[in-house]
């Protein structure tokens, strides 16, 4: 077994610590970053996109020679971590000693860390692994914003720690599709993997808000306005794109959603 350790930083010093582990090459255009991996460990791509200080987001899409224990180092903007599997399993555990919890295909998984304790994810050797993580700092001046304390609130615990595996999500299933199939590049590209990430990121904490009850207000009007953005730089059709949020605008605002008690303990 490979044991790979990723000491946490800016967005270059992650990626450069990737192709340090796993070798390849590394090509970095804007804001995008993509690894090609071709080495005695490992086969395939590791793909990112940093959004200043709002987000970031990474996709794996690897096959390992052997069994891989990847360590990364807790970070001190202490980020929520949003996680889709789109193949294979995903193990993780909060140091090499804690429990393990696996995360399927198509199913999603939120993770917060402010504890000194490293997370660890667990790759089997021989199959092919594919999945997404978006990071959203809390422990920074993005943490201002409504949206970032609302996940704040709801993810970071005086525990240091917690993991959250959610139900398959045909929405959030279509959302990362719909990520991979951008067409565009440049200025567009990069507003509508904004936009659509965030739509990933509200649909998430929807979810476990259902099923946790926990208080949580979509931040429509963030998609309205990345619309606004595209549009200058396009001229493609946007109805389409704009139908869904405009929709669930009105509808959020017309209706109340009534939830029965559900007598359930929130992990930590």
């Amino acid at each position: 077994m490979k044991k790979l350790y990723i000491n946490t930083g800016g967005f270059d010093a992650v990626f450069n610590n990737l192709k340090d582990s796993f070798g390849g090459d590394l090509l970095v255009t804007g804001n995008e970053y993509k690894l090609k991996v071709k080495s005695k460990w490992a086969s395939g791509s590791i793909s990112g996109v940093r959004f200043e200080k709002e987000m970031t987001y990474l996709n794996f899409d690897l096959t390992l020679n052997q069994d891989v224990n990847l360590s990364i180092e807790s970070n001190p903007m202490a980020p929520v971590f949003f996680a889709y599997c789109e193949k294979g399993n995903v193990l993780h555990s909060f140091g090499a000693n804690g429990e393990i919890k696996c995360l399927k295909k198509n199913q999603s998984g939120i993770m917060s860390n402010s504890s000194a304790i490293n997370s660890v994810l667990y790759f089997e050797s021989h199959k092919q692994i594919q999945f997404s993580l978006i990071g959203m700092p809390t422990n920074s001046d993005n943490c201002k914003s409504d949206f970032a304390s609302q996940v704040r609130n709801i993810f970071v615990h005086n525990s240091g720690n917690y993991i959250y595996i959610g139900a398959e999500n045909q929405k959030i299933e279509n959302k990362f599709k719909e990520l991979q199939s951008i067409p565009q590049q440049g200025t567009v590209r990069y507003l509508l993997m904004k936009s659509i990430l965030r739509e990933i990121l509200e649909l998430e904490i929807a979810q476990h808000s259902y099923n946790y009850l926990t208080p949580f207000v979509p931040i429509l009007n963030f998609a309205t306005k990345q619309l606004s953005e595209i549009k200058k730089f396009s001229h493609l059709n946007l109805n389409t794109i704009a139908a869904p949020v405009l929709f669930l605008k009105r509808n959020f605002h017309s209706k109340t959603l009534t939830l029965k008690p559900y007598n359930q303990k929130l992990a930590s």
